[in-house]
């Protein structure tokens, strides 16, 4: 491998799994974007900003670079890529977390038509931002001829969670990356871009909601996975000399990823599959393609 620093960008960064995932690859030594619109505390109703993250990437190990970026905006998120590539040259992973700041309005109980109308947005920011990113990132990934792009999903795409619109946004990003896949090994380029199935993680939001509902307390309890998990296997898929044979274009249980490689978690144990939990199993979409 290049002795230079590994480059990544992680959208959504400022709490949650996105700040677990760039503090994750800084303990890795990479050079992290960390993007989100949380420039000060109070600017979400989950404390975190993109600042207080890029400080402990950098605390782990890596360079943490703070860009504040609204991923609805494609304008913002066409700066961003020009800032990457003129400061460092080369991007080699892109993490698509971003989502939708509102999303704790999707946990709110009631059926969807009585829920806000703005869950909407989940589909609208969250699926299209990870195609706007990996959009301009891919030509530079191509251009280098090593790149990886993930999108962050969850089981929800398969089995109820939380309503359709929160539903339709983890399926869509599933079959996005399957797609963008064929893309890439039709350029013959060593790309590869995976979503990752991420347990039930041990973000601030989901804790103060087990704390809240009793219930939910007692389905989850022992199934836990630390928000940084994913980053540690985005990082051991991104140096599997195998990376596009293996991930390009497929859904994957990040649990079994990790355990794949010996990657541990909380307690130093092995967090567990989505798919014991749920029953549920990645989507395997067909060989089928009409290209033109």
């Amino acid at each position: 491998m290049s002795e230079k620093k590994v480059v990544a960008v992680v959208t959504g960064a400022s709490r949650g799994a996105g700040k677990g995932i760039a503090i994750a690859l800084g303990s890795h030594g990479c050079i992290v974007y960390v993007t989100g619109r949380s420039e000060n505390e109070g600017d979400a109703e989950v404390p975190g900003t993109i600042y207080a993250t890029a400080r402990e990437v950098t605390e782990a190990g890596g360079t943490g670079v703070a860009v504040r970026c609204d991923h609805a905006d494609d304008a913002q998120v066409k700066a961003l890529f020009d800032r990457v590539i003129a400061e460092q040259g080369r991007i080699d992973i892109l993490v698509n977390n971003a989502c939708w700041q509102g999303n704790a309005l999707t946990s709110v109980s009631g059926q969807f038509w009585e829920k806000s109308l703005e869950c909407g947005e989940m589909i609208n920011v969250g699926a299209r931002s990870g195609f706007v990113a990996s959009w301009y990132a891919a030509p530079h990934m191509v251009r280098q001829d090593k790149g990886l792009i993930v999108f962050t999903s969850a089981p929800g795409s398969m089995h109820y969670c939380m309503g359709p619109s929160y539903g339709a946004h983890k399926a869509a990003v599933d079959k996005m990356a399957f797609d963008m896949g064929v893309d890439f090994a039709d350029a013959g380029s060593n790309v590869a871009c995976a979503s990752v199935w991420m347990g039930s993680l041990t973000t601030e939001r989901l804790l103060g909601m087990m704390e809240a509902v009793p219930a939910l307390k007692a389905n989850l309890e022992g199934t836990l996975e630390s928000a940084g998990y994913t980053g540690h296997v985005a990082w051991a898929m991104y140096n599997d000399p195998d990376m596009v044979a293996k991930y390009n274009g497929k859904t994957v249980i990040g649990a079994e990823v990790g355990k794949s490689y010996g990657i541990t978690d909380i307690d130093d144990r092995f967090p567990p599959s989505v798919r014991d939990h749920t029953g549920c199993a990645p989507p395997q979409f067909g060989a089928y393609k009409v290209k033109m």
